[in-house]
């Protein structure tokens, strides 16, 4: 009987740096490659949802950024990297798996990721999804609700960190009635003591700028897409999905009702439902 269970956690030299990769399932599957948003280790792709889809026929792939959970870790601050050096992990994740094409999935800011690896590297892609992501056009709405964060607590002090990452969470939330404010504080007391350096996690992404692709933009984009967006999403309004789909030619968009800037539990059979769908015409 195949096991959808996890594989362990790999320490992999990637592009003379070290990430922490996982997968889940059968390798001789589909392949999905679920890359986190800003400051977000693998572990925010719960290891549930990874077993859920693996379940479904395919091989499920996630692993820590640079600056998250156990992979390399840089001062805060002081991150020698590039938005394109992230972007090249995907790449390189793939390469130390052996993975020649595969289904990304992009969450948040790293939907420029998704965007650099559509337009300049779509020979490594069986598809393409964009997860709370944005096209970053002028005129789109800004953040709603109340995003404005506390100071940055005190590394040393784990508590009030894991408190500092409810809270963001909660906000970013939106006011989603799926909010699990115990799930999140479980997983964010795995997280933190989990990470070499919690204080690059916190700012180090944000230290970098986001770069674009050599080749062209969003309309560029001829790897089959699907767009995923919550309807509560405080920090980038539903709009901002809806001109994601929009930008690319052939994108749908699937709405997640309920979900802010996350996924929660209660949407991920809709989420499953039509990640599986989407990649299931597309084998590499």
């Amino acid at each position: 009987m195949t096991s959808y269970h996890s594989h362990g956690e790999q320490l992999l030299e990637i592009n003379g740096i070290e990430l922490c990769v996982e997968a889940f399932g059968d390798p001789a599957d589909p392949v999905v490659v679920l890359v986190a948003g800003a400051g977000a280790s693998m572990l925010w792709w719960d290891a549930d949802l990874c077993e859920r889809i693996a379940a479904c026929g395919r091989f499920v792939v996630r692993y820590d950024h640079r600056d998250t959970g156990r992979s390399t870790c840089y001062p805060p601050g002081q991150p020698a990297y590039s938005f394109t050096d992230l972007t090249r992990d995907v790449l390189g994740v793939q390469d130390a798996l052996g993975i020649g094409r595969a289904h990304v999935v992009c969450q948040s800011m790293f939907g420029g990721a998704g965007l650099i690896l559509g337009v300049d590297h779509p020979d490594r892609l069986a598809s393409l999804t964009f997860l709370s992501s944005s096209t970053g056009a002028d005129g789109l709405p800004p953040p709603s609700g109340d995003l404005a964060m506390a100071a940055e607590p005190d590394s040393s002090d784990a508590a009030a960190v894991v408190e500092y990452v409810v809270a963001g969470s909660r906000a970013y939330a939106g006011g989603s009635p799926y909010f699990d404010e115990a799930a999140i504080r479980a997983l964010a007391e795995h997280d933190v003591p989990r990470a070499r350096n919690y204080s690059s996690t916190l700012v180090n992404h944000y230290c970098v700028e986001t770069e674009g692709p050599v080749r062209g933009g969003f309309g560029d984009i001829a790897t089959p897409t699907l767009v995923v967006h919550g309807d509560h999403d405080p920090l980038l309004p539903l709009p901002h999905g809806e001109a994601l789909r929009d930008a690319i030619p052939g994108a749908e968009l699937l709405v997640l009702q309920g979900a802010g800037h996350d996924l929660p539990r209660p949407v991920w059979d809709d989420f499953v439902s039509a990640l599986v769908r989407h990649t299931e015409g597309h084998r590499p």
